[in-house]
């Protein structure tokens, strides 16, 4: 057996088994989730983590590129109890170091006392405890990431669906999944997908009937630009939120966010809305939260640790949600939120931006 150590904060080693060799380091978090492995490792919120598979078996379906979030894996490295040879050949074409034959029972109940850590991983031939801690040490903090962005977003504007007669919506692309535009589309919108960094008057040359902020990796409070279009459009455009567009939202609104202790990943979540007093089961990637939702509504909670879930505001006419409504996997309790947002575009003309 080929050797592999994954080394976590604490200067704690851990002895596994490599499925795909190499060296990496990243933010060590965990998810629940017991089927969609492949919708996880294509996702791009989990740029520069490492993710581990709560869930013993991972694998046991294939790989579909048809269900990739992305045009490949995103997180720096994937841990598991067990790895198919599938998934494990697809991480290492893609040159993703991977473990498994390890106790992931031990590291998640980790994660979830001590909070997300840095981690180091070594694997393959040359493979030494040695090697996993040096990494570990050259692994930054989450929130240090200041550019993440960069890293997943796309470099030019793009339209998608362009001969829908629906409304227009651009899509400030903080690391967006493909179900996100794909239920917009399919709802016959037309979707401007624009850089992380897109500027007002970047987002006024589309003519938008809705403003939409995707999902994402990092620290929601880097993301400047995006906060700066959110707030020069708030009360004159529709606008929408998934996930770290959520917080984004917020955030340009006059709340606050924060780093929890170990994040929501996984796609049994329940939350509760607020007005119908109803509770649905949600698919989640996050690692931040709202803390204050500043001018915005809470319209729904986390059952679990009341965090908030859902944001809303009839006067600025925003609509945000936490959790994934396009699922990917997960429940499909939620996706009428792109109905709803698409329907806000009907009260609303776009304007121009100064």
């Amino acid at each position: 057996m080929t050797e592999a150590y994954v080394a976590v904060e604490g200067e704690r080693v851990i002895e596994g088994r490599s499925r795909a060799p190499g060296r990496t380091r990243g933010e060590a978090v965990f998810t629940t989730a017991y089927t969609g492995y492949e919708e996880s490792l294509t996702d791009p919120s989990y740029a520069e983590q490492v993710l581990a598979f709560s869930y013993p078996l991972i694998g046991n379906y294939g790989v579909r590129p048809e269900r990739f979030e992305s045009e490949g894996i995103q997180p720096r490295g994937a841990i598991a109890r067990e790895l198919t040879d599938d998934v494990a050949a697809w991480l290492a074409e893609e040159g993703v170091p991977a473990v498994d034959h390890l106790d992931t029972r031990d590291l998640v109940t980790a994660i979830r006392e001590e909070g997300a850590m840095r981690c180091g991983i070594a694997a393959g031939p040359d493979a030494s405890p040695e090697a996993a801690l040096v990494e570990l040490d050259r692994c930054r903090p989450m929130g240090e990431h200041t550019d993440i962005g960069a890293e997943v977003s796309v470099a030019d504007s793009r339209t998608l669906n362009p001969e829908g007669t629906g409304p227009r919506v651009a899509l400030l692309d903080c690391g967006a999944k493909r179900s996100i535009l794909d239920s917009l589309c399919d709802r016959d919108a037309v979707v401007t997908v624009l850089p992380y960094d897109a500027t007002p008057a970047d987002v006024s040359t589309t003519d938008p009937d809705v403003l939409f902020v995707s999902n994402g990796p990092g620290d929601p409070e880097t993301y400047d630009a995006a906060k700066r279009v959110v707030e020069e459009f708030a009360g004159e455009l529709p606008i929408a939120g998934i996930c770290l567009g959520q917080q984004v939202v917020a955030s340009a609104l006059g709340g606050s966010t924060e780093k929890m202790r170990f994040g929501h990943r996984g796609v049994n979540q329940p939350v509760r809305d607020l007005e119908a007093d109803t509770v649905v089961m949600t698919t989640q990637n996050h690692g931040y939260s709202v803390a204050d939702s500043g001018d915005l509504a809470v319209t729904q909670i986390n059952v679990n640790d009341d965090t908030a879930e859902g944001l809303a505001s009839d006067e600025l006419g925003v609509l945000t949600r936490q959790y994934h409504p396009e699922a990917h996997p997960g429940p499909h309790d939620s996706l009428d939120f792109f109905d709803d947002v698409l329907a806000m575009s009907a009260t609303r003309s776009a304007p121009t931006a100064d």
